[in-house]
């Protein structure tokens, strides 16, 4: 079992969850259980996971969870856009927002390397999806 606390990439995706809901603060009051809500969610979803990955047995758990939170920090880099073309954000936020997911994707992505589990890298029972 590992400390999560003491991952950097934990405390840097915090940070952006804490951002995230910062910025979402000021979305449209009727966007609240919309994009408000999935911003929020996936952000949180990012550190979540590696937490939740850090109390598992081995390395190779840790690392199922990594790819997990690797695929809520690319669908919040979607959302953000999404907010920035609806005029949610304005485009300074959301330039800073996105440096920090993308920050956050690439140490997701290094940790995954370290870890044996490339962000690219299938486990054989899992099917491939083409196109994607």
């Amino acid at each position: 079992m590992k400390d999560f606390r003491r991952l950097l990439v934990w405390e840097k995706a915090h940070r952006l969850t804490l951002a995230c809901y910062a910025a979402t603060a000021r979305f449209p009051r009727e966007k609240l259980y919309g994009l408000t809500s999935q911003v929020r969610r996936c952000s949180a979803l990012i550190a979540a996971n590696l937490a939740e990955g850090c109390g598992k047995d081995s390395d190779g758990e840790l690392g199922r969870f990594v790819q997990i939170s690797a695929g809520s920090a690319r669908e919040l880099e979607y959302h953000l856009l999404l907010a920035k073309d609806l005029g949610f954000l304005v485009t300074p936020n959301y330039e800073e927002l996105d440096k920090r997911v993308l920050e956050v994707q690439r140490m997701l992505a290094s940790l995954a390397r370290r870890l044996g589990r490339s962000p690219g890298k299938k486990a054989r029972s899992e099917p491939a999806i083409a196109n994607c």
